[in-house]
């Protein structure tokens, strides 16, 4: 029979496909709660009348496009009696529904990374918490502010039930308190990621973190009191309606039950990570875990399940498999372990764990003070063996380690074997590429491992002394070409003027260098520098080669057919061709007049399938002072070419019009009324470029990279973390489809230039996945620069 103030397993709800993410008690109907899942729906679920007990999927909700992360109830209002349910995703989007909708209400938009936290508050208010490292403030489908200080990840937050006063706990480690959009106070004290939080009152609250401690906090600063129980992350917290005792769960396989301040009960589950908790109205306890079950545990009597459900769970319980390496089972040590009469003797507390020697096997118990009884939790990896070859088995092999990586929003944990000779940061890769997990993982597995196995590392290659830009020995930003604009075709490389198509592979190696029409890039390897020469890089690169006299006359074969209208007498093309020459030849004497750039900009605007090399004479222009001050120097103008040029980028547009358009946005930034245009116009023109990411042509995704780092060199040195956050934002985006190496090699650099003695930028850089993702461009050799830039890059990230 169970005591009074244990808490048994209710039942088992199965529906969701993937892990249980989030849970949340709804207001309507009594005794609802909504649940979320990587499965990426939300569902609705009611008690049934059954002689189970259990309970009855209600709807199923979808809108999100990726895994759902996190779910709140935003409380009855006048225009939604029943209350809304707020999910969010990694899809970077919020979705508000009804219940008894299975489409969202409507979506909010706005983070720039994954949506993991949501809380709401009085009148409809709705806080949000992401990895983009903000939290924002949502009311009536809009953003009324968004709270920046933290430097990682923001994981948890909460409205407090008094007014005006929000909490927000980050992957930094801290937690901050805002009120009106303001911090009013930073409190530190956890010495890892704070995953949750849970308001007691208007002056308390309580935070978990990946440290394994829970914290009692006031408003005012006071940590009031630690509580030890759990040996692995802690994920979620759940306050009683007492004010004063509550629930966790953790990577522990535990759901723990605190009362008086101390933890009165630990109910181990069969999945490895649990992942969330919430508190019904009566009192029982929900939570989901990383099998995609959800579970309920009661201390009602009634309420329990059958004694053939309550066998069921405890042998599903016992056949599951422990890594002592992990944590889950404390600080008990291996060497020497009594047979099964250990048992023999009572536990003194409850999640009290020992572990016996049973034949070849090691198993572990765990003391139950409702039943007075030890109860198997599993068998332990490796068994005895592993305690005198000091080697773990997983797979058939042996192994130094085998960890149990948290893998977050990328699914349950998973096993990492590794040994001592290995690169961690190689394992780590090839561990996140395995399981098909993101990629912004890589350098909090990484540091776990060199942190679990004494900082074994392996050295890097020092990085070559040869310029990146131009493949000789020392670094001359955008070096002075004293030849004539005349040379091979930008397209092609060769004498014929064809826009977009590739370089021919039979195209000599010696191709001039992208940045500065120098020599050809060569591989340096044998060559040795201490010094950085790939970033940061702030002046601008632009496409400088031409050859006017095929621009010219493909000018001239199109002007022949176009439309009435749009024909140009041969007095305009005599004008466009002086103002070609004039921009092209640095030893001109005749210098663009208004006329010509008049003329230049009305034609600029003939029908798309006929001006691209109207644009390829726009893109020389702009590079010329008094081109890029007429064109970019009076705001009006400014934004008209602005306006113009990101028409021609539309994802639908051709590809010659899309490439030349950013070409041109590349070579605004020679002068310094064209940088400040492109500065303020920033948001939109980033946004275009983006969109442009999936277009299959190497040649666009060069401009596009050169873009970027344009804009990543003239932020330097800048504190504008909105502007840096989305020059990192699209080359990540830029770097998960681009396959041509200088385009990769270019977004490299950017990255480099952006973090750059920036700490702030390098958190951010970090907290979204930038170090994982771009790990696997240190092996290329060819060309070399693209390996040495990203080890730059990653040195610079660690």
């Amino acid at each position: 029979m169970a005591s009074p103030n244990s808490y048994k397993l209710s039942c088992s709800i199965p529906g969701h496909e993937m892990d249980v993410r989030g849970l949340s008690a709804a207001f309507f109907p009594d005794g609802a709660f909504v649940s979320v899942s990587r499965d990426r729906t939300g569902r609705v679920w009611v008690p049934n009348s059954s002689p189970d007990r259990g309970f009855t999927e209600m709807h199923c909700m979808t809108g999100h496009q990726n895994f759902v992360s996190c779910v709140c109830i935003i409380a009855p209002s006048d225009t939604y009696p029943r209350g809304l349910i707020a999910t969010g995703g990694n899809d970077h989007n919020i979705c508000v529904f009804t219940l008894d909708q299975p489409q969202p209400l409507f979506t909010l938009k706005g983070h720039k990374n994954t949506v993991c936290t949501l809380s709401s508050g009085k009148f409809g208010t709705l806080l949000s918490g992401s990895w983009d490292t903000t939290a924002k403030v949502w009311l009536n489908e809009k953003c009324m502010m968004t709270l920046q200080g933290h430097t990682a990840a923001v994981w948890a937050v909460v409205i407090l039930p008094e007014q005006g006063l929000m909490l927000s706990g980050s992957a930094d480690k801290t937690i901050k308190l805002w009120k009106a959009g303001r911090c009013e106070k930073t409190f530190t004290g956890h010495e890892d990621c704070v995953r949750g939080l849970a308001a007691v009152s208007g002056l308390e609250f309580f935070s978990c973190s990946n440290d394994t401690s829970i914290r009692r906090w006031l408003v005012t600063g006071e940590c009031v009191q630690v509580y030890y129980s759990h040996t692995n992350y802690i994920y979620s917290l759940a306050v009683f309606p007492n004010g004063q005792d509550f629930v966790s769960t953790g990577e522990d396989r535990t759901l723990r039950i605190w009362k008086q301040g101390e933890c009165q009960q630990t109910i181990r589950l069969p999945a490895q990570s649990v992942w969330c908790c919430c508190i019904l109205p009566n009192g029982d306890i929900a939570v989901g875990a990383s099998d995609g079950l959800i579970r309920v545990f009661t201390e009602v009597e009634d309420r329990m399940a059958s004694p053939q459900d309550l066998q069921a769970f405890e042998d599903e319980l016992s056949k599951t498999t422990i890594d002592p390496k992990t944590g889950d089972l404390g600080d008990i040590k291996m060497e020497d372990l009594p047979g099964r009469e250990h048992l023999d003797e009572p536990g003194n507390r409850d999640g009290q764990t020992r572990l016996i020697k049973e034949g070849q096997k090691v198993e572990a118990y765990q003391w139950s003070v409702a039943d007075s009884r030890w109860m198997k939790i599993g068998d332990v990896v490796g068994g005895s063996n592993q305690q005198t070859s000091k080697k773990v088995n997983y797979e058939g092999k042996e192994y130094d380690f085998v960890f149990t990586i948290d893998i977050n929003e990328g699914g349950p944990s998973m096993k990492l074997p590794y040994n001592v000779t290995d690169d961690p940061w190689l394992t780590a890769h090839n561990f996140l590429q395995k399981n098909e997990l993101s990629p912004m993982f890589l350098d909090q597995v990484a540091n776990f491992i060199i942190e679990n196995t004494k900082g074994h590392t392996l050295g890097a290659a020092p990085p070559s002394a040869a310029d990146p830009f131009t493949g000789s020995g020392r670094y001359i930003p955008v070096a002075a070409d004293n030849r004539a604009g005349f040379g091979a075709d930008p397209f092609t490389g060769t004498g014929r003027y064809i826009p977009g198509s590739g370089t021919p592979t039979g195209a000599p190696v010696g191709v001039a260098d992208p940045f500065t029409g120098g020599g050809a890039y060569s591989s340096a390897a044998s060559r040795q520098t201490s010094t950085n020469i790939y970033f940061p890089k702030t002046d601008g690169v632009t496409f400088e080669q031409a050859n006017a006299t095929q621009i010219m006359a493909k000018l001239r074969e199109l002007n022949g057919g176009a439309p009435g209208e749009y024909r140009l007498s041969e007095e305009v093309l005599g004008s466009l061709e002086k103002l070609l020459v004039s921009v092209c030849d640095p030893c001109a004497s005749e210098q663009p007049t208004t006329e010509q750039i008049s003329l230049l900009w009305k034609t600029s605007h003939w029908p798309e399938d006929i001006v691209f090399p109207v644009l390829d004479i726009l893109r020389l222009a702009v590079r010329h002072p008094q081109v890029n001050e007429s064109l970019c120097g009076d705001t009006d103008n400014g934004v008209a070419l602005c306006n113009h040029l990101l028409s021609l980028m539309k994802p639908q547009a051709r590809p010659a019009n899309q490439m030349l358009a950013l070409r041109t946005l590349c070579n605004c930034f020679s002068g310094w009324r064209g940088r400040a245009l492109l500065l303020a116009q920033r948001e939109a023109v980033l946004s275009h470029a983006a969109d442009l990411c999936s277009v299959c042509n190497k040649n666009i995704h060069i401009a596009l990279a050169t873009l970027v780092l344009n804009y990543a060199g003239s932020l330097h040195g800048q504190p504008d973390l909105e502007a840096k956050a989305q020059c990192l934002s699209v080359a990540s985006a830029a770097l998960e489809s681009v396959q041509d190496k200088e385009a990769v090699f270019r977004l490299l650099v950017a990255l480099g230039t952006t973090v750059a003695s920036d700490q702030t930028a390098q958190d951010l850089a970090k907290s979204l996945g930038v170090t994982s993702q771009i790990a696997k461009y240190t092996s290329v050799t060819d060309p070399a620069k693209v390996g040495e830039c990203c080890q730059l890059v990653l040195k610079e990230l660690q």
